[in-house]
């Protein structure tokens, strides 16, 4: 008696020459979303708006608003700029999607990816629901001041930004 395989779940198969699967890029970049969500909405449910607690010497915990991009770059304008770094995180999510697929077989490489696109994504949920993104990690330095405000996704971002220049600089060693 013949028995009929049952079909298993696969993301788009691998192209000749492609690598692998994007379903482990994509999972990083959805943890990457969801922990830095499940603390946004910590923060916000903790905190009032400019509430700060002291952890350390140097850290705290802040709950600040960006409505511009890094360095509160933007932030002052009239509101315009909540679509315009919309439309600039879904152009990147949209071209590393495009990376991961063409490069799915480097790691490293896709680690960065992954990073960026989770921390992009992450930021552009607050932007969408809020009109501003939410920031809670606060570094300070007696003499230096306070370092601006900053998240889980733009943590990740800067991670996925070093991992890709590392990658790039391995590359480049090998030739």
């Amino acid at each position: 008696m013949a028995t009929k395989k049952k079909p298993t779940f696969s993301a788009a198969p691998a192209r000749s020459g492609t690598g692998t699967s994007l379903v482990p890029w994509l999972g990083v970049a959805f943890i990457v979303i969801l922990i830095d969500q499940i603390t946004k909405i910590t923060i916000t449910c903790t905190f009032m708006h400019g509430e700060e607690k002291p952890i350390t010497g140097f850290f705290n915990l802040v709950l600040a608003y960006n409505p511009g991009a890094a360095f509160s770059f933007l932030a002052a304008q009239g509101g315009w700029q909540r679509w315009f770094f919309g439309a600039i995180a879904l152009v990147a999510v949209g071209f590393i999607l495009h990376l991961l697929r063409k490069h799915a077989g480097q790691r490293m490489f896709c680690w960065a990816l992954a990073l960026i696109m989770g921390g992009a994504l992450g930021n552009l949920i607050d932007r969408i629901a809020y009109g501003h993104v939410i920031d809670f990690l606060d570094f300070h330095w007696a003499g230096l001041g306070h370092f601006p405000a900053f998240n889980i996704a733009d943590s990740a971002i800067c991670l996925g930004a070093f991992l890709f220049i590392v990658d790039e600089l391995r590359r480049v060693n090998k030739k």
